[in-house]
């Protein structure tokens, strides 16, 4: 199989047979072997009977139904699992992306490992784009991945890229910036983006503020997944100096004036160095867990292939 397109679907069943039929008349000329595979996210419309009645009418299509939401996150991530393609293409159910655009971005993986579309032109309306040419930026600056549109469900992977990287929430939007810390090269094509025909939205403005805290925890995830005590050990130490300071300051005391009055600050130093010993407790007991979980070695390389015997 040349190429396997993924395309999470919720409650898109007016925009179904059109797309396929764009799908086909833009990847066939390409002489390419392909399947699609449709996930059915819990949709409540009729979109699982559409997608039964297509997969008669095209024999690329291939069809899984989630019994209820589960999030385009765990969709790809199924996906993903499924593909036998080469190469992986995502998209869209909702027509908004062009299936045109495909060929194109397949010759570009000749010189990168992940092409991302950009929606330069959107037809969203303004509570859509502004948040999101806001998150970008942020992202883009935050990480160091400088990118226009995370989020643009048009992308194109070798298929060890999209295999590579770990899915779960919705942690979707960050697939450029984990591909890249993966050490594969991104790169990033204009593409044409149209406005919706069928249906509404699935997103809002909410999205910005959970977009935040999924950067939140990937970043937090990146640095201190493998070195936990690196972050609970300097909490708990530097609690543990600041009571051990205050400590010293009454025991002076106490030796300087032979009464020790029980103070609020004495108090919250107690506090503060009981917390610091359990923080550091805390982040030794992580490195025992990934010790056991971490792979003895990293992924290789080798070339020239070497034969088995």
């Amino acid at each position: 199989m040349d190429l396997s397109i993924i395309i999470p679907i919720k409650d898109e069943a007016e925009s179904l047979p059109e797309l396929f039929a764009e799908i086909k008349t833009a990847v066939l000329p390409c002489n390419a072997r392909f399947e699609v595979i449709a996930i059915d996210d819990g949709s409540r419309d009729n979109s699982w009977e559409v997608l039964q009645n297509l997969s008669k009418e095209y024999d690329f299509l291939k069809a899984v139904r989630f019994q209820y939401n589960c999030g385009k996150a765990a969709a790809l991530s199924h996906g993903f699992g499924m593909a036998k393609g080469k190469y992986i293409a995502t998209m869209d159910g909702d027509l908004q992306d062009n299936p045109a655009e495909i060929p194109e971005m397949l010759k570009m993986l000749e010189n990168c490992d992940l092409v991302c579309g950009w929606k330069k032109k959107r037809h969203d309306p303004w509570h859509k784009t502004i948040p999101s040419k806001f998150f970008n930026l942020v992202v883009s600056i935050v990480c160091g991945q400088r990118l226009h549109d995370f989020n643009c469900g048009l992308k194109i992977y070798r298929a060890e890229v999209a295999k590579s990287v770990r899915l779960y929430g919705d942690f979707h939007r960050f697939i450029p910036l984990m591909a890249s810390w993966n050490g594969y090269k991104i790169a990033e094509k204009v593409v044409e983006h149209r406005a919706r025909r069928h249906g509404i939205s699935k997103y809002g403005v909410s999205r910005l503020v959970s977009g935040f805290l999924d950067l939140l925890t990937l970043m937090f995830l990146r640095k201190f997944s493998i070195k936990p005590l690196h972050l609970f050990g300097t909490l708990g130490l530097f609690m543990c100096i600041a009571a051990s300071a205050v400590f010293g300051y009454f025991g002076y005391e106490w030796i300087s004036t032979g009464a020790l009055r029980v103070r609020p600050l004495l108090i919250l130093a107690g506090f503060a160095f009981v917390s610091g010993i359990q923080f550091i407790s805390l982040g030794l007991l992580g490195e025992m867990l990934n010790s056991k979980l971490l792979p003895s070695a990293p992924p290789l390389s080798v070339f020239p292939p070497q034969k088995q015997e």
